[in-house]
């Protein structure tokens, strides 16, 4: 469909059009790095037009706009019901995803200081890189999902937005500095880890194989003709050659590189378009082919007069009253060849009765173990349709069982040994639309990290956008370091995210299987949230649920059945925040209670740590009132964490109680140790834990005189 649609417009849309555009895109590029004023160079260029700073990113817009020119006809033409999105993957576009969408009239719908007129055009140009969007990609640029600025993900990303959307074609603009990325190389073979699973549409990669990243010659433009076909056909992929020159050769390499494109999933090669124009085409002759070309090439035109003149050619060059009105619109020969601006509705129906729900969830897998339940919350997910789990090759070591009664894998269930690409595909899938989850030991859940910080960044500034909610990101973290040897212990990726202090962050620790189950289930309900569930695969002690709606709505509860009542701080208050600290801190309980009847408890169970932020952008941050009704004002508090103590002490920030507070958690052993020793180490063992609630409740005894 979509090669026939491309050669249909081949035909309909003359070369000269996109010629055109392109143009038009280069000169808005060039014309945001240098210009303060005089956009359309309606009177001779002078130093007092020029910004004495000149800032941005110039070498990869030549064939990213290009790209931008041949798929506009294309993009113009998709048939109601179809789609077809544009990922950058390529560093630094932010002009030319400007440009692109000033000239589409998408810029100025969302943005109406910068709609099409001499105003906005003027706008445009002085204001880069503005302050309010950014000259980078962002969804603050309409129509983007992807925020740039980190190399290596685009093309898993792009992946994961057509699984289960055989409607639609996503173009993956690909520099090949990223090519040198470990994500971008596992991202091509990894589509074999996609057969069977299910009916996908379309990725089209284009590899802008300019030559150069910002410090020097790619590895990629190291290896010959032959040479990258033969790595490109080693991946998978049948290479398709433009030099990005001629504009009707491009749109027909375009073609037939769609024309040998392969719907995701299907085995078989599919195909790969190579664009090997040159890195910052157009720039003057002594600095072309060099790395000065990645950002501004003259560097200061407003005060170096030959700088000066170089630049007055090049502007002129593009003879932009050609491609523009006096009105900043574009010339009618330029819009056959750009796509209409179209509204989208992106609602996403938010669920109701999360909570209910996730408690029937709960009551449904009450006493039995991990595996069944937790298998069944995502099996229960998977056939309300658009939901996938992504994993690492872990799977059935985290006791999970996705398999269909023959044990073949469900087709929704998607395992390859990379924690990036899990992450790629699920972001590409989210901010699609769908549900995901991404399961993984919670050791190796750091190595994502950065992706996870990139795509909070990308929300947050949805969000700013005023753009609707999308299906949370959520993570299911388990076979803990607890239970594992020692280069399996790392829960830092808790640590990292709540450092960052995401108002959507919400780190769940469960107390038991049941609740684990529940959490997993309010978490996939939930939009526009991040949720990192942390839960032990070995866990099997059961508790009471009477409190598992409060701990749902407020991430927070005390436990009736281990508490005095009555009013009045008690002498003790124990808290947990995990499974394996419910564990042990309610054995602890129930020996204080039998063996020191006299002493006064209050047992509290923190299933969202982020109830113990400070009070301010969390939204389950207890307020001050709250927070004393938990924690009292005087009694001392020993809380066990699944994670590391700092956590804890980071969190409570300015309110932190001082040295009423003991916080048990996990500390790295630095050497391979037992888990019986690795508990005692961290104050976690069944004894350590008596003697310390011993020390903090004993009344000091008087010294006689």
């Amino acid at each position: 469909m979509w090669a026939d649609l491309a050669r249909h417009t081949n035909r309909l849309v003359p070369d000269a059009s996109v010629a055109a555009v392109a143009d038009a895109l280069d000169y808005l590029c060039l014309a945001q790095l240098y210009l303060r004023d005089n956009p359309l160079l309606t009177r001779p260029l002078a130093p007092a037009d020029i910004k004495p700073r000149p800032a941005g990113h110039w070498g990869v817009c030549p064939p990213v706009n290009r790209m931008l020119a041949a798929l506009g006809p294309l993009q113009a033409a998709v048939p109601d019901g179809y789609e077809l999105h544009v990922l950058h993957g390529a560093g630094h576009a932010g002009p030319s995803a400007l440009a692109h969408a000033y000239l589409t009239g998408r810029l100025g719908n969302a943005h109406p200081g910068l709609s099409q007129s001499e105003a906005g055009l003027r706008e445009l140009v002085s204001g880069f890189p503005r302050a309010n969007i950014g000259g980078e990609i962002t969804p603050m640029i309409p129509g983007h999902l992807h925020t740039g600025g980190q190399l290596g993900p685009a093309l898993a990303i792009g992946q994961g937005t057509v699984l289960d959307a055989p409607h639609r074609l996503s173009v993956v603009l690909i520099g090949d500095g990223e090519c040198e990325t470990g994500t971008t190389a596992a991202s091509w073979l990894a589509t074999r880890a996609l057969h069977g699973t299910g009916d996908h549409g379309t990725v089209l990669p284009v590899v802008l194989l300019n030559g150069l990243r910002m410090g020097g010659q790619s590895v990629l433009s190291m290896l010959s003709r032959s040479e990258l076909t033969a790595y490109f056909t080693g991946l998978g992929h049948r290479p398709v050659y433009s030099d990005g020159l001629d504009i009707a050769q491009l749109r027909q390499a375009l073609a037939k590189t769609l024309d040998a494109a392969q719907p995701l999933g299907i085995p078989g090669p599919s195909s790969v378009l190579v664009v090997t124009l040159d890195k910052g085409h157009g720039a003057p002759a002594p600095l072309a082919g060099t790395p000065a070309v990645h950002k501004t090439p003259l560097r200061d035109p407003a005060g170096v007069p030959a700088e000066f003149d170089a630049l007055a050619v090049w502007l002129t060059s593009y003879q932009p009253d050609q491609l523009l009105t006096s009105s900043g619109r574009p010339r009618p020969h330029l819009l056959p060849a750009l796509p209409l601006s179209r509204t989208k509705p992106d609602r996403i129906a938010a669920s109701r009765g999360c909570v209910a729900a996730s408690t029937q969830v709960a009551v449904h897998a009450a006493g039995r173990p991990f595996a069944k339940v937790v298998s069944e919350v995502l099996r229960t997910r998977a056939e309300r349709g658009a939901f996938r789990v992504f994993s690492p090759d872990e799977l059935a070591s985290n006791r999970l069982d996705l398999t269909d009664e023959y044990g073949r894998p469900a087709p929704w269930a998607v395992e390859v040994l990379s924690e990036e690409l899990c992450h790629a595909w699920a972001q590409g899938y989210t901010e699609t639309g769908r549900h995901a989850l991404v399961a993984t030991y919670e050791a190796f859940a750091p190595i994502t990290l950065s992706l996870i910080q990139q795509q909070l960044k990308h929300r947050s500034v949805r969000r700013h956008a005023g753009l609707a909610p999308l299906p949370s990101l959520v993570y299911l973290l388990t076979s803990l370091g607890w239970h594992n040897t020692l280069t399996h212990q790392n829960p830092s990726l808790t640590t990292a995210l709540l450092a960052g202090g995401d108002p959507t962050l919400h780190v769940l620790t469960p107390a038991d299987p049941a609740r684990t189950a529940a959490a997993l289930a309010f978490a996939l309900r939930k939009l526009d949230r991040c949720t990192i569930v942390v839960a032990d695969k070995h866990s099997t002690v059961h508790q009471p649920l009477e409190t598992l709606d409060e701990e749902l709505r407020h991430g927070i509860a005390i436990w009736p059945h281990l508490t005095h009542p009555g009013p009045g701080d008690p002498d003790l208050i124990l808290a947990s925040a995990g499974d394996l600290p419910a564990e042990a801190l309610t054995t602890l309980a129930r020996r204080l209670r039998t063996e020191r009847p006299g002493l006064r408890l209050r047992y509290i169970h923190v299933h969202d740590l982020t109830a113990l932020a400070e009070d301010g952008p969390h939204p389950l941050a207890l307020a001050p009132d709250a927070f004393a009704h938990h924690f009292g004002t005087r009694a001392p508090i020993l809380l066990a964490t699944i994670g590391n103590p700092a956590d804890i002490h980071a969190l409570l920030g300015p309110r932190h109680p001082g040295s009423r507070l003991t916080v048990l958690g996990y500390r790295d052993p630095g050497r391979p140790v037992s888990q019986e020793h690795l508990r005692q180490l961290c104050g976690l063992d069944d004894p350590g834990l008596w003697q310390l609630a011993t020390a903090l409740t004993d009344t000091p005894k008087e010294i006689p005189a």
